[in-house]
């Protein structure tokens, strides 16, 4: 038996379409499931391995495949889809892609661009995945900070010396070198280089200087 290489979710109600492609893609390797419905396949919930894609029918019974792909980016899931169908129009196309989808590929489709599509999306999939791990723990730490070490690694990442960081906290120069390393020990990052990576990750907006809002009440 060959080596599982990736998860492939097919939802298709067309069951000729699913024992075929099934079939095929277990051969190449992958762990399938097969649904005959969008809610069969929301029922079931999302592969338990990665990386994984949907591969999935544009017209379908109840909820389209458009509709299915709207919902699971709206509740934000991570999944890549693959639309495979044999009632393609412009319009669907572009609304597919829009909505991030990997391809839109029409029936019959060759093996070779099948599995071209399917690696794409289980690399866009393994991606995605380490993105959302990276802002799930520097949003951990971001919470562990004070409410004053956030305001100094705001000014640190907009270039500001401790100097002026001092001015603008009311505080004196040698207390923000303190609040600066324990924000870059709490941060776990050693330059302010990574820092400034990290509050654009977390997409921090800039410090408002003192003074700034003053004459506005």
């Amino acid at each position: 038996m060959s080596e599982v290489v990736g998860w492939v979710d097919l939802v298709d109600d067309d069951a000729s379409i699913r024992r075929s492609l099934g079939r095929a893609l277990r051969l190449a390797g992958f762990e399938v499931r097969t649904f005959d419905s969008a809610e069969e396949y929301v029922r079931a919930g999302p592969s338990p391995r990665e990386p994984a894609c949907l591969l999935l029918d544009l017209r379908m019974p109840q909820r389209s495949g458009l509709d299915l792909q709207r919902d699971l980016r709206e509740a934000g899931a991570a999944v890549p889809v693959i639309f495979l169908t044999g009632q393609g129009d412009v319009a669907s196309t572009v609304r597919a892609m829009k909505d991030g989808a990997v391809d839109f590929l029409l029936k019959p489709v060759s093996h070779r661009e099948l599995l071209a599509a399917i690696r794409t999306a289980h690399q866009r999939h393994l991606r995605d995945l380490e993105t959302r791990r990276e802002q799930s723990a520097l949003q951990v730490r971001l919470a562990a900070l004070t409410r004053r070490e956030r305001q100094v690694m705001q000014w640190v990442v907009c270039g500001a010396p401790n100097k002026r960081i001092a001015v603008e906290l009311g505080t004196v120069e040698k207390t923000i070198k303190v609040h600066r390393a324990r924000v870059m020990q709490k941060m776990g990052v050693t330059s302010v280089a990574d820092l400034v990576r990290a509050a654009a990750k977390l997409e921090l907006t800039a410090p408002v200087p003192a003074g700034a809002t003053a004459g506005l009440d």
